[in-house]
């Protein structure tokens, strides 16, 4: 069966929420997901969308999703596209799904003159991982992300 892939419109909301919330349990993390649909319409849709999303469909059912944002780089001067989440359901998976929403935005990308489309992987997510190396993706090993939460983004802003 075909993939197709589209632009996310307001009545995914729903699924898309679902889809983050099956993506954080099989990251290990199902009580981590803090969004709303609330929150998803409005930084989605709303009036200065922070984010923007593609939906994999196959048959007329949505079996997965890419969420996605622009960056900048100040060595490029251009803006590229971060991929925050990439998501196919567990029996959609061998599909052609992952690679559709791939090449979707890759695509994006380049309409958009973004020189980089980059993301992370979690290290032991060896499937993903050998997926995005098929895909031509190349691993940035010298740089390690840092991360300021909670007590200590509040103590960082002085507060």
């Amino acid at each position: 069966m075909t993939i197709a892939i589209r632009a996310a419109q307001t009545g995914d909301v729903p699924t898309i929420l679902r889809f983050i919330r099956e993506l954080a349990a099989y990251e290990r993390e199902p009580d981590a997901v803090e969004a709303t649909e609330p929150m998803l319409q409005a930084a989605l849709f709303g009036a200065a969308p922070a984010a923007e999303v593609l939906i994999a469909e196959r048959g007329g059912t949505s079996v997965g999703f890419a969420l996605f944002f622009h960056t900048f780089s100040t060595w490029t001067g251009r803006r590229g596209l971060w991929l925050e989440d990439l998501y196919v359901t567990p029996e959609a998976r061998g599909s052609g799904a992952g690679a559709a929403l791939l090449q979707a935005l890759a695509g994006i990308a380049i309409d958009r003159d973004c020189p980089r489309l980059e993301w992370t992987v979690l290290d032991w997510n060896t499937p993903a991982i050998a997926f995005y190396r098929a895909k031509g993706a190349k691993p940035q090993d010298e740089w390690t992300t840092q991360r300021v939460t909670g007590a200590a983004l509040l103590a960082l802003a002085g507060r």
